[in-house]
């Protein structure tokens, strides 16, 4: 259950900040101290808005990554024609491929692997949900002097979300979900197949061994690395209409276990004030509804935080506020159903998590279709980085939260 602080004041926001002209706007925004049980938080969230780039054509997916092994986050951004990255902290924008599929670019993940200081890169392209025979692209990309080159791998159709993911001794996995299964229709057929695509010594030459990690799902719209347990290799929370599953590996084997039964659209993990993982759901896909499964006596019991959101599309955690435990933030981007889009920040009340505030961050500004969270400027506080659908913008939310 979420209660709604009614007191705002004003925060100025600059906007357009690659044009000569600044343009400022105010919006509401949420100063109200909140109480807590144990522990008093002396200031509400406070972010100041910048946009570093209002020229995106889709703003389909961010990572964010050291790109120049310089020791700073820059920002990587999936365009639907494009690869860009905007080095901290100028955000001077760098083309790193354009146009390597037909139809649109739809996913990206960017991890440094090799130790060197710069992310290496993976591309999904030739996105179109609607063909689940034909569609679909995986592309590995490498820097060759002063240009990027790229490397065509095996894919299923209706590629949509990739990340790379850390395993025994160090060693690396592509690892990639589509949308589909190959020839469903109505969302019916054979499930969905995530493939492993193990990094090779020579990515650009050798061949990338591959194995299947999960074959249950239908319509599942994203995943999301984690690493729960007492070993270096990660596990996965992916979510779909089958509901949300704890991927581990054991003996070199993939198993399953669910977390809960709701069709999930996005998936995230957290730590609650306890020091125990949560899960938290946008439900179902594009949907309404944010969720938040605790742990409770060897079960998930679910606290429904929010239900009024429009094509819910992006969400993230973090300790934004200070408080040694994590908060939420989801975006939805209005499109279907059509509406207002908006970001909101949800807070615990107190230290069970299970009553919640929010605290709206921006409206019609923002349509957000993908967000991620980092501490960008090195203070020890996570910003928000936002990509906007049919706002065509790339917008950072700086925390100011606690400063005077």
């Amino acid at each position: 259950m979420v209660s709604k602080n009614k007191r705002f004041s004003k925060l100025c926001v600059v906007f357009g900040q690659h044009s000569n002209k600044k343009i400022i706007m105010k919006i509401p925004y949420l100063l109200y101290p909140i109480l807590f049980t144990g522990s008093i938080l002396a200031q509400g969230p406070e972010f100041k808005m910048q946009t570093i780039d209002d020229k995106v054509g889709i703003g389909y997916g961010v990572q964010l990554a050291d790109m120049n092994a310089d020791g700073k986050v820059d920002v990587v951004l999936v365009d639907k024609d494009k690869v860009a990255w905007y080095e901290n902290p100028s955000w001077k924008k760098q083309i790193i491929v354009g146009h390597l599929t037909k139809r649109d670019h739809v996913c990206l993940t960017a991890r440094d692997l090799n130790g060197d200081g710069r992310a290496e890169l993976a591309l999904g392209g030739e996105w179109n949900p609607g063909d689940t025979l034909n569609s679909g692209a995986v592309l590995y990309l490498y820097p060759k002097g002063e240009k990027w080159e790229h490397r065509v791998l095996h894919h299923e159709p209706t590629t949509h979300r990739m990340h790379w993911l850390k395993g025994k001794g160090g060693k690396y996995s592509l690892v990639v979900k589509p949308l589909h299964g190959r020839g469903n229709r109505n969302n019916a057929g054979d499930p969905l197949k995530v493939l492993a695509y193990e990094y090779p010594a020579s990515p650009e030459k050798n061949d990338w061994p591959l194995s299947l990690v999960f074959e249950h799902l239908h319509n599942s719209h994203n995943f999301h690395p984690i690493n729960w347990d007492s070993d270096e290799e990660e596990e996965i929370l992916i979510t779909g209409m089958e509901g949300t599953w704890y991927l581990d590996r054991a003996k070199g084997q993939w198993t399953s276990s669910l977390v809960a039964k709701p069709f999930g659209g996005e998936v995230r993990d957290g730590k609650d004030a306890s020091g125990k993982n949560f899960v938290t759901t946008i439900e179902p896909r594009h949907g309404s509804v944010v969720a938040c499964y605790l742990q409770r006596d060897g079960d998930w019991k679910r606290v429904q935080l929010d239900n009024s959101l429009k094509d819910g599309h992006a969400l993230g955690t973090g300790d934004f506020l200070g408080l040694g435990y994590d908060q939420i933030v989801a975006g939805w981007r209005a499109m279907r159903p059509s509406g207002a889009p908006g970001l909101k920040l949800y807070v615990p009340k107190d230290k069970t998590f299970e009553q919640w505030s929010e605290h709206k961050l921006s409206g019609k500004e923002v349509a957000v279709e993908d967000l991620k969270v980092a501490d960008l400027d090195g203070d020890g506080k996570p910003e928000i980085v936002a990509a906007g659908r049919q706002t065509h913008n790339l917008v950072i939310y700086w925390n100011k939260s606690g400063k005077s």
